[in-house]
């Protein structure tokens, strides 16, 4: 399973890139607002850090400006994926720019009917959003689990990438059902390294070195 990060915070990213297990990034208005800078700039400082794909979103609804804005942000930097909206005029550009080789992430994926046309028009990524369905009392991981079969039906070569992610839980669970890609916040990628038996076992190995009055190094 690939782990992306979901964030535009630049100095989060350059730290969780520094353990070497992060491949790639994904951010949206939202996140680049919450930033504080330009899009243009913050996304290309992100693509300098990270070598994997860097989701970047368009803004526009309608085909020909999705595909203007899509030209500006794929000349950032060549790991760029345009990000697009799950509607008939995304899923039009999505087709469009992967024929001009560009990578695409289609995003706001709510069904699987929505995936399936997502892999038709030859998505990159498809990014299903758990903690949103969630929220309104269905199990989001049903979604990936569903696409999952789908995909594997007919071969697609579409991955999906589990958006949404709200706890170290739903990491677990989309790599059970075989997601191919994870994205979540900073803070949730952090922890899944803590239980508490493992702090527990480090405290009691550290004092029972300390006892012997030896160094290593």
């Amino acid at each position: 399973m690939k782990f992306f990060v979901d964030t535009a915070d630049v100095k989060e990213i350059r730290e969780l890139n520094d353990l070497g297990l992060l491949d790639g990034v994904t951010t949206n208005p939202s996140l680049i607002l919450k930033s504080g800078g330009s899009i243009i700039e913050v996304t290309k400082e992100i693509c300098s850090i990270v070598k994997g794909p860097v989701s970047a979103e368009v803004t526009a609804t309608e085909y020909e400006k999705m595909m203007k804005e899509a030209a500006v942000l794929a000349r950032i930097a060549d790991n760029i994926c345009i990000k697009v909206p799950l509607t008939l005029d995304g899923l039009k550009a999505c087709k469009a720019l992967r024929s001009d080789g560009h990578l695409v992430n289609v995003t706001l994926c709510f069904s699987a009917n929505q995936a399936l046309l997502a892999a038709k028009a030859g998505a990159t990524f498809i990014s299903p959003f758990i903690g949103r369905i969630d929220d309104i009392g269905i199990d989001g991981m049903e979604l990936i689990s569903e696409i999952r079969t789908i995909y594997d039906n007919y071969d697609f070569q579409t991955e999906i990438l589990a958006a949404s992610i709200r706890t170290v839980n739903h990491v677990k669970q989309a790599a059970l059902i075989g997601a191919d890609v994870i994205t979540a916040p900073p803070a949730t990628l952090r922890a899944l390294v803590k239980h508490p038996l493992t702090d527990k076992g480090l405290e009691a190995f550290l004092a029972d070195w300390a006892k012997t009055g030896q160094s290593i190094a």
